[in-house]
């Protein structure tokens, strides 16, 4: 299958490496900045840099990894222009979108899908182990699932349907997991610094919570005697209120106390909802 890449970004040149050794044939690939060219050569030597009229010409497979601001823009012109093609396969990458954001291509006769992989890109080789049993949101209409499946599965994949009304709540989650996760882990060794304590003091715990909510079972105190406490126990005291409080009154933590307040809130509210009869 012929592959056209819109654009070499971080994403897109990754994906497109992984397509052409799974056997496609990669066409070329939109790459204006010398950033991307590089990353193009790197990635898929012998590749050609590519307009988006060129690739839409020509390609059985059209790959849209794009920023979500630019995704839309990039549709609509080609639209406009009379590039998309009856028949042809059209995917995008993001997370935020479904398949609505492909209207456009649809209305030409373009088979559209929405492909996601919950992973973060660096734009090098080191990527390509990352799609091993990396896990992909696929959203599209029922007679095009086996596809986006099927490509999935080539890339090494392990892929989940996704309803285009849930992309929403999706892309929220993924937040959650990554960037609020990472706020999260980031505030707990400062405030392990601030107690004169190394920052790598809790990985365990932090390690222990992450494989215990995979198994349905929630952290809600902190550990007593040795043994991690759940739902089913009391949250933490009073006093580490205070103790919070009084870390950011000196000036260097302003952004924790009102994190850790509604975390510690919604963690208490959740554990005395599971009590309920």
């Amino acid at each position: 299958m012929a592959i056209g890449i819109i654009s070499a970004g971080k994403v897109g040149s990754v994906l497109g490496a992984a397509l052409r050794a799974a056997g496609h044939t990669v066409i070329g690939a939109v790459a204006r900045s010398s950033t991307s060219r590089e990353r193009l050569d790197a990635l898929l030597p012998a590749v050609p840099a590519r307009e988006t009229e060129y690739l839409l010409a020509r390609a059985d497979l059209i790959l849209l990894a794009l920023p979500d601001a630019a995704l839309p823009g990039v549709v609509e012109h080609a639209a406009g222009q009379g590039w998309w093609r009856p028949g042809q396969l059209v995917i995008h990458t993001s997370a935020r979108f479904g398949t609505g954001v492909l209207r456009d291509a649809a209305a030409a006769g373009a088979l559209t899908l929405a492909l996601h992989p919950a992973l973060t890109f660096t734009g090098t080789s080191l990527d390509m182990r990352q799609l091993i049993g990396a896990t992909w949101a696929v959203t599209t209409s029922a007679p095009l699932l086996p596809i986006g499946m099927a490509l999935v599965s080539e890339l090494g994949g392990e892929p989940s349907a996704l309803a285009e009304e849930n992309r929403g709540l999706y892309t929220a989650a993924l937040t959650h997991a990554s960037r609020h996760t990472a706020l999260l882990a980031g505030q707990v060794q400062r405030m392990l610094e601030a107690a004169g304590l190394e920052p790598s003091f809790a990985r365990g715990l932090q390690e222990q919570a992450l494989a215990m909510a995979d198994a349905g079972v929630e952290l809600i105190a902190p550990p007593a005697g040795g043994v991690v406490a759940t739902h089913e126990e009391d949250a933490p005291a009073p006093d580490d209120i205070a103790a919070v409080e009084a870390l950011a009154a000196t000036g260097n933590y302003p952004d924790i106390p009102p994190v850790y307040r509604v975390i510690r809130a919604a963690s208490r509210d959740r554990a005395a909802r599971r009590r309920l009869p």
